[in-house]
């Protein structure tokens, strides 16, 4: 939803329009500044749905990734890898959860190194909660068909694999 009012016009277009005439092909910056647009209005959509259920988009991975684990925990290293984030961001994360008791640390069975984050029934309960108000807004991608989500996916994922996100 937006802050305010919208616009009478798409001032990235209009931006676009005045970039060809001043400094040329506006194709690029049109997507980019696009695409950049669009994350905050899913940003904006996915905040407001997790708000009630006390989560971070980045702490309601984190359940997510545990509840598709085979027995509901993983390495905290590994679970950094999967979310794509710095060692230092997962042990916030995995604070954070831990203190709403909806993770907890257990040492690892066979690596005293190692330590496993485990999803609580709590966090199971809450992933399920928040699941359902993510997916009731659509994580904020409104305004597509069920294809045009698919395309777009795509379309990411040939970026995000140029740019060595995955291999």
């Amino acid at each position: 939803m937006p802050a305010s009012e919208p616009l009478p016009f798409d001032p990235i277009g209009r931006a676009a329009d005045i970039w060809s005439v001043k400094i040329g092909d506006a194709t690029t910056m049109a997507a980019t500044t696009s695409v950049f647009r669009v994350q905050q209005i899913l940003q904006q959509a996915v905040d407001s749905a997790l708000r009630p259920h006390e989560l971070t988009f980045a702490r309601y991975e984190a359940l997510v990734l545990l509840t598709f684990s085979r027995h509901g925990a993983l390495p905290m290293s590994l679970m950094g890898q999967r979310l794509q984030l710095h060692p230092t961001s997962i042990t916030n994360i995995v604070d954070r959860l831990e203190g709403a008791a909806l993770v907890r640390r257990t040492p690892h069975p066979s690596d005293k190194r190692t330590t496993l984050v485990e999803i609580t029934a709590a966090g199971h309960d809450r992933c399920r909660e928040a699941t359902a108000a993510v997916t009731a807004v659509e994580f904020g991608l409104v305004g597509l068909g069920e294809d045009e989500v698919e395309a777009l996916t795509g379309l990411l994922a040939k970026v995000r694999r140029a740019a060595g996100d995955f291999a």
